[in-house]
């Protein structure tokens, strides 16, 4: 059967030339796996790709890059596949989909790990905690490695250790022109350079070397919830407490309502909430006297924060963000002025949804000594990131939700430079992500793109543009 694709059509023959290369395994339109293949985490992007190349090894990934390449076809690739802006699926392209590529090895004794690109934090964790060793991954473990980290990643460990992106020390990648390429400081460095924070823009990253720390097992972390009415003095306060927090201390507010879970008094389910949540990353008994004056914020209405496994506070989260909702995610880094408390405030009582949430997530600490030339993630003087969140568990009202969560970002963003996380854009707006780097690192960017990808093969991402395309 010959498939329809954007560019013309694939006969079977083309297609079965295509499988005879691989290990993996190919699922078109018709085939029983097909629904189930072309599925993304978020459901808000519903796309019908040509093809689905399910790889099993770099080989694989060589084999598709050319085959799309000889094709002319549109080029999704897939991790996680959160797929928070839908880049993880398209309509009538490819989708080399590396899920299945799901090694790590964990040198205790170098403090490296080297994983495979399909892995998600969840299965990383599982693999460098068995030596009392993280790197700083995804709230959520079901979060793609790959994706997090190309776009700089932001999570509990933050301020200990830095953005995971940080911590990357080489990646495996195969380039538009089907070459596997080694980055790292020593070989191809500015490509290294440019993975770490600049998105998945310069090929399909295949594998991906960390620095690893000791942490763990046990970690002093979890909520402490307060109620709306306290939330402006909660986030003053813990404003003021900030900036004399250790760094073993990464703390982040969440304005949400209140889940109809057991922990919480009954009277509260369902109405306004502030969860005040933090992880500190070294001993549990050092960590009391940290984490003692968010108790102190206002009167809590239930106080979770204690001892527990840091695979626990790695999926603490999980609950409440299963696949099949339509999600909307976007991003601003600001300055927590009076004016942004109350510009925050303000949104999240307009809120349209019980599933709409304002996060304020603190920065500072290794994450800012990080020099701004270093790396390509260039927001390192930011004192806070501000993330708004819209989801539908079934679509219901969802163009509402993003609507909302659109216009609180935009004046949110306005108490700071304009800038957003690039892998919490949103939209796949050029515009945006031109605005989030600095002209220097972006015109670098370029450089790099021009070098890798001249064609812009690979574009479903937050998207540099090569200087010789339309």
């Amino acid at each position: 059967m010959s498939i329809d694709t954007a560019k013309g059509v694939l006969g079977d023959a083309t297609i079965a030339e295509l499988e005879t290369g691989l290990r993996g395994t190919v699922v078109r339109p018709g085939d029983p796996a097909y629904d189930q293949a072309r599925a993304v985490w978020n459901a808000a992007h519903d796309k019908h790709p040509a093809l689905v190349v399910r790889c099993a090894g770099t080989a694989d990934v060589i084999r598709a890059v050319e085959f799309a390449r000889s094709q002319d076809l549109l080029v999704a690739v897939r991790g996680g596949a959160h797929s928070i802006a839908g880049f993880s699926t398209c309509e009538g392209g490819i989708v080399i989909d590396l899920s299945a590529m799901k090694g790590a090895v964990v040198d205790p004794v170098r403090r490296r790990v080297v994983a495979q690109a399909g892995m998600t934090w969840g299965d990383l964790d599982h693999e460098t905690q068995a030596f009392g060793l993280a790197v700083t991954g995804g709230l959520v473990s079901s979060t793609g490695v790959s994706g997090f980290t190309l776009g700089g990643g932001v999570g509990w460990l933050l301020r200990r250790h830095g953005l995971a992106s940080d911590n990357l020390t080489a990646a495996e990648v195969v380039t538009a022109d089907g070459r596997v390429v080694r980055a790292d400081a020593r070989e191809n460095p500015e490509l290294y350079w440019a993975l770490r924070g600049g998105g998945g823009n310069f090929g399909v990253v295949t594998s991906l070397e960390f620095e690893l720390h000791p942490v763990g097992p046990q970690v002093l972390a979890g909520l402490i919830f307060y109620p709306a009415d306290q939330a402006r003095q909660v986030i003053t306060g813990w404003r003021e407490l900030t900036g004399a927090m250790p760094d073993e201390l990464t703390t982040l507010i969440n304005l949400t309502t209140a889940p109809p879970l057991p922990f919480l008094p009954e009277e509260v389910h369902g109405t306004r909430i502030l969860a005040l949540a933090g992880m500190y990353a070294g001993a549990p008994e050092d960590g009391e006297a940290a984490v003692a004056p968010l108790r102190t914020l206002g009167t809590p209405v239930a106080d979770l924060m204690g001892p527990m496994p840091y695979l626990g506070m790695q999926s603490l989260l999980d609950p409440l963000w299963t696949a099949g909702a339509h999600n909307y995610f976007t991003s601003a880094f600001i300055e927590p002025s009076d004016d942004a408390v109350d510009a925050v405030l303000r949104h999240h009582a307009m809120s349209p949804t019980p599933f709409s949430e304002l996060h304020l997530h603190q920065l500072g600490g290794a994450f800012a000594r990080v020099p701004a030339d270093a790396t390509a993630f260039s927001q390192r003087d930011a004192g806070v990131l501000c993330n708004v969140i819209a989801r539908s568990a079934d679509g219901t009202g969802f163009d509402e939700h993003v609507a909302w969560a659109r216009a609180a970002r935009q004046e949110i963003a306005g108490h700071g430079r304009g800038t957003m996380y690039v892998n919490f854009t949103g939209d796949a707006a050029e515009d945006r992500v031109r605005a989030s780097y600095p002209d220097a690192v972006h015109e670098r960017l370029v450089r790099v793109k021009d070098a890798y990808d001249p064609t812009n093969m690979f574009r479903l991402n937050q998207n540099i543009r090569p200087s010789g395309a339309s």
